[in-house]
């Protein structure tokens, strides 16, 4: 399983619109400037966030992006469903993977579903709210 950059990218956009969270919504090109990425990619990573209404928009003046909800109620896991085509730690295990014929006799097969088990409870566990406090921790150390 690798993460791609659409997948990375979706949670910064995620975690950025929570820290910048008011009634007002917020500008592409903000998130933009301030990830360092590419607003014509963030484009393509907002329609599928706006699309799977996740983040509301508004278009015009004064338009941009705004989460539907708050930032703890929106886990990892729902993030990277929508971005990645899948989290599966192998083929076999993939959403539209037909039954593999070794699937009856495979010694293997047991190990890659509890890894995928895992995966996606942790994935679920944490939240976005979780990833914006991470911002923090350790910052305040003094000697």
């Amino acid at each position: 399983m690798l993460i791609s950059t659409k997948g990375r990218y979706a949670l910064r956009i995620m975690i950025d619109l929570a820290e910048h969270q008011t009634d007002e919504f917020i500008s592409l090109r903000g998130i933009a400037q301030r990830q360092e990425i590419s607003e014509k990619y963030l484009e393509s990573i907002i329609r599928m966030l706006v699309k799977a209404r996740v983040v509301e928009s508004l278009r015009g003046k004064g338009g941009g992006y705004r989460l539907n909800k708050s930032p703890d109620q929106y886990t990892v896991d729902s993030i990277l469903q929508l971005t990645e085509e899948s989290l599966a730690p192998v083929s076999c295990l993939e959403g539209n993977a037909e039954t593999c014929p070794r699937a009856g006799r495979c010694q293997t097969l047991s190990l890659w579903q509890g890894l995928d088990k895992v995966i996606h409870e942790y994935l679920a566990s944490v939240t976005i709210a979780d990833l914006m406090e991470q911002g923090t921790v350790g910052d305040d150390y003094v000697i």
